[in-house]
């Protein structure tokens, strides 16, 4: 049986599927993050809808990542979870992969 990790290698070796993943890459790990401040909290996608004025369904939009999100989205979800916003540009390597933190 093929595991999830060598078939995502297999499908990255195309050079656009790749740019598109290296692409959308960020946005996952926001969401990722944002996903994982909820739970933190203690909170359901209902609550945390309630906080925000709007509806549990925004929420599940958001946090699968069917939409991209807007900074004024990302920033009512943080509010609502009494959290910040960081944002950081980091430089790339001279062959312009990401560097290690």
């Amino acid at each position: 049986m093929t595991s999830l990790a060598s078939l995502r290698d297999l499908i990255l070796t195309d050079a656009e599927v790749n740019a598109e993943y290296e692409r959308l890459g960020p946005i996952f790990a926001v969401v990722g993050e944002m996903v994982e401040a909820r739970q933190s909290a203690g909170l359901t996608q209902a609550e945390l809808a309630r906080r925000m004025g709007t509806s549990q369904s925004v929420i599940e939009r958001l946090e699968s990542s069917r939409h991209m999100p807007t900074f004024d989205l990302i920033s009512r979800y943080a509010h609502a979870l009494n959290r910040r916003i960081e944002v950081h540009l980091a430089p790339l390597s001279s062959d312009g992969a990401e560097r290690p933190a």
